[in-house]
């Protein structure tokens, strides 16, 4: 029973051991091998296919770990027997919206690859991403000695790859010592090691209206007071902010600096000294979330670069330019204040992840990523372009049109600006449709009939169909 040729030539196929597990579950699936039926043994198939007893060990010691095969002390390997029969193929279970609620959109929504149109997620489609080099780095990291990546790690994080931020942000004009950088598990998680290091319960904090709404259910859980001040086309509306440093005694601002989640605004250089003037004037920290600054064709104010580190503590990643699964942010500020963060991320998780943190690395290092974040903007904009005409032609309201970064903020005609967007959301999940409402965006959950848009899921045309549907009731 011959069902095996191996491909030698290592620059057009899989490696030995990848094309001996992949034939082995072809058979398998193709009930060439039956289940209960034994397989040749470890030597005999080597001999039969000119192999070496470690290869086909190898594969099938993966092929029993993946539940393909099954071990026999004394008595070799037998095809698994499955210990429930799979779906046919030709009857695939319907689609079913799920129950939309605080849980769903707060975690299960990342697990739940159910939903065909996904306009109001927060990430680049898949196929967007660069699939040539991180496949690249992936293999440069699976490369490494397995004694390298045994233990915990540093605390503060993989070095080159915080010497490679050291380096980017140079470009930016700001002057940092390897100390000021700390990697955390992703930006989300950045934030939460801020929160935790510099603030108390009660203690008075600013958003922006609307703002990242991750952000808030940090806030919430940290029992901290919210002040939020309207977010304009070119900024903070800095009247408010005036007023409000005025009035409360205020200890930090959390804000995106360019591309905000959720309208797609950045600050104007004027704002961006007018918000750091406040800050300087009434002494609260500024909590610069810049996450999406990959995304940014150009040039754009960065607080950090204006004010330094003893003012602004500055928070990244790479889940918007890598990929979402890329689980790697980081913190930049002084010194002093890196080393308290390193000690609360010890406390809450120990060190992040090192072979995440050499991949990311890897991506950055092997030159090819600044031409895919190119690529990427110029799609970007194309995507701003062709949706803000759909929204044109539909009678919506567009808040900005930045032509960059994942988002849009707008709102439908006709009924839902005084009904709010909340039950249109409901009624678009039972069309498989996934969206944002505003309300998710506000820290008092006000519901004032924006939604939320990421231009690169929002050209469907089922979408629109839903669009002209609602909008014709």
């Amino acid at each position: 029973m011959n069902f095996f040729e191996p491909v030698r030539d290592r620059t057009k196929a899989l490696s030995l051991v990848e094309q001996t597990v992949a034939a082995m579950e072809q058979a398998i699936r193709q009930q060439v091998l039956r289940p209960g039926m034994a397989v040749p043994s470890v030597r005999q198939f080597a001999k039969t296919h000119g192999l070496s007893t470690f290869t086909v060990s190898a594969a099938y010691n993966r092929l029993v770990a993946q539940g393909w095969l099954t071990a026999r002390p004394g008595s070799g390997y037998c095809v698994a027997v499955p210990l429930r029969p799979e779906p046919a193929a030709s009857t695939p279970p319907s689609w079913k919206p799920p129950q939309i609620g605080a849980s769903w959109l707060l975690s299960d929504v990342f697990a739940d690859h159910s939903i065909p149109i996904k306009s109001g997620c927060g990430w680049l489609p898949s196929e967007w991403l660069n699939e040539t080099g991180l496949e690249q780095a992936l293999r440069q990291a699976a490369r490494v000695q397995a004694n390298q990546v045994a233990g915990y790690g540093h605390p503060y994080g993989y070095f080159p790859l915080r010497e490679q931020i050291v380096h980017e942000l140079g470009r930016h004009g700001l002057a940092l010592d390897i100390d000021q950088v700390l990697l955390t598990q992703g930006a989300t998680q950045g934030l939460d090691i801020v929160v935790r290091t510099l603030l108390r319960p009660g203690d008075v904090v600013v958003v922006e209206l609307p703002c990242y709404a991750n952000l808030l259910q940090t806030l919430r859980l940290a029992h901290l007071t919210v002040v939020g001040v309207a977010r304009n086309e070119d900024g903070l509306c800095i009247p408010s902010l005036q007023a409000v440093a005025q009035t409360h005694a205020v200890k930090a601002l959390f804000l995106n600096t360019v591309l905000q989640n959720p309208t797609g605004t950045s600050l104007s250089m004027a704002n961006a000294f007018r918000v750091l003037q406040l800050a300087e004037q009434h002494d609260f920290w500024v909590i610069e979330d810049d996450v999406s600054r990959d995304l940014l064709p150009g040039v754009g104010p960065m607080l950090v670069a204006l004010a330094g580190t003893d003012r602004v503590v500055y928070v990244s990643g790479f889940s918007k330019s890598v990929a979402p699964s890329m689980r790697v942010g980081y913190i930049v500020s002084s010194s002093s204040l890196v080393k308290g963060f390193a000690q609360t991320k010890m406390t809450m998780g120990l060190t992040t992840p090192e072979i995440m943190e050499r991949t990311v690395y890897q991506v950055l290092r092997l030159g090819r990523h600044r031409m895919h974040l190119q690529r990427v903007q110029e799609r970007l904009r194309q995507a701003h372009d062709e949706l803000v005409g759909l929204m044109d032609r539909h009678g919506f309201e567009v808040f900005s049109r930045p032509r960059a970064g994942l988002f849009l903020w707008a709102r439908p005609p006709g009924r839902w600006r005084e009904q709010g967007t909340a039950c249109l959301a409901e009624q678009a999940l039972q069309h498989g449709i996934w969206l944002a409402p505003g309300s998710y965006f506000y820290p008092d959950q006000a519901d004032l009939g924006w939604l939320r848009f990421n231009v690169a899921y929002s050209l469907h045309p089922g979408l629109w169909q839903f669009m002209r549907r609602i909008g014709n009731a």
